[in-house]
């Protein structure tokens, strides 16, 4: 299966970079042979891949670095680069190819001494004697320090050296990076598309599959997540009984406190799972003994992994809180469809009841001002608003709505 088959309902992008691809592989050809290289070529050194949250940017940033790493003889027949069963193309997709970094981070931005070490690995020459690619996949985490400093890179590459930066819209990213990037937008999937991926790659049952791909609204990670895991269901559904339970001050408190609660759960699973283990590992790389005392001097280290951990468990309350409010902009989303009459397939068709009681309890303009007040919520949480406060407010403005 060609490395090209990951990109899921985005034929639209599939060209563009597939003629690339062609072109760089032309290009080492000719260097290799000493050869010509050509002058006109689709290929260039810094790309941004931008699109709606799960419309699959970081998948096609690793199918197009596979089939610039691409090996296989066809390509010399004709063939399209990005075959994915060479060396080259499996080793990028599975994250273990030498010239292939993946920078993502679990924290709430991108410093700017992990910038400083990219551009150092930058400068060197591909070990394969392709390309030296580096997908960013948050490039929107970057900060203006830290730009700044991918800024000279981007802008002078090192021979044979890509940049393929992500994010959520080119106004995410420093405007005097984004103009030195070739722009490739990527869609949402089509919810056919994706849940024929589930069915096809995942074995999920097809109506579980075409459900988690209609409530996600082509989302693919979070409706992979969806199919496959109860506890997210669970979750999901609980979120989704919110709109019934403001009817009073209480009831909103109430509710606004179970949905924090529920995502200082996510980030605690998340802190056991990981930060334990991390600690320990940075304990015997110190050289502590067990049940000893720290070394002298490594207390600083101790306290920045302290650091790093706490950022983490920010981020994952953050972006479960996010997942939380995007599955009730749905929901009101469908009821205002219901309101207008309108054709369009409801997202959450297995709640229709609640959407049906509460379509008839209010208008489309209150249905309105709820979905603005969860987009408050949102800018709310932006500015680091205490969550507890966030959700209050919104939980109130929902039921004043």
């Amino acid at each position: 299966m060609a490395v090209w088959d990951d990109l899921v309902g985005q034929d639209h992008i599939k060209d563009q970079l597939l003629a690339a691809a062609r072109d760089a592989d032309a290009l080492v050809s000719a260097e290799a042979a000493g050869e010509p290289v050509p002058d006109a070529s689709k290929m260039t050194h810094a790309w941004l891949l931008t699109g709606p949250p799960g419309s699959g940017w970081d998948t096609a940033a690793r199918v197009f670095a596979a089939a610039l790493q691409c090996t296989s003889p066809d390509r010399a027949l004709g063939g399209a680069p990005g075959c994915g069963f060479c060396d080259g193309c499996h080793t990028t997709m599975i994250g273990t190819h030498a010239d292939v970094e993946v920078v993502r981070t679990d924290q709430l931005s991108i410093g700017k001494a992990q910038a400083k070490q990219l551009v150092r690995g930058a400068q060197m020459s591909p070990a394969g004697g392709r390309w030296q690619v580096i997908i960013v996949e948050d490039g929107d985490r970057l900060t203006e320090d830290s730009g700044n400093v991918l800024l000279k890179a981007v802008e002078e590459p090192a021979p044979r050296t890509v940049w393929l930066l992500c994010a959520p819209s080119p106004e995410d990213m420093l405007q005097t990076i984004r103009s030195r990037c070739r722009h490739i937008g990527l869609r949402t999937p089509p919810v056919d598309a994706v849940a024929d991926v589930l069915i096809r790659r995942d074995g999920i049952d097809p109506e579980l599959a075409y459900r988690a791909a209609r409530a996600t609204q082509g989302h693919i990670d979070r409706a992979r997540r969806l199919a496959t895991d109860e506890r997210a269901r669970t979750r999901r559904a609980a979120v989704l009984k919110l709109p019934l339970r403001v009817a009073d001050v209480g009831g909103c408190l109430k509710a606004a406190q179970e949905l924090v609660d529920a995502a200082e759960e996510d980030a605690k699973q998340v802190a056991e799972e990981i930060d334990a283990k991390e600690t320990e590992e940075l304990r015997a790389a110190l050289g502590a003994v067990a049940g000893g005392r720290m070394p002298r001097g490594t207390a600083g280290l101790m306290k920045e992994l302290e650091k790093k951990q706490k950022s983490r468990a920010t981020r994952t309350q953050r972006d479960s809180l996010d997942l939380a409010l995007t599955d009730l902009t749905g929901f009101y989303r469908d009821v205002l469809a219901i309101q207008l009459g309108s054709a369009t397939a409801l997202a959450n068709e297995d709640a229709r009841d609640a959407l049906d009681r509460v379509a008839g309890d209010s208008t489309p303009e209150r249905t309105l001002r709820r979905i603005e007040a969860i987009f408050a919520c949102r800018q709310a949480l932006d500015r680091n608003v205490a969550p507890l406060l966030a959700v209050e407010a919104m939980a109130m403005a929902l039921r004043a709505g």
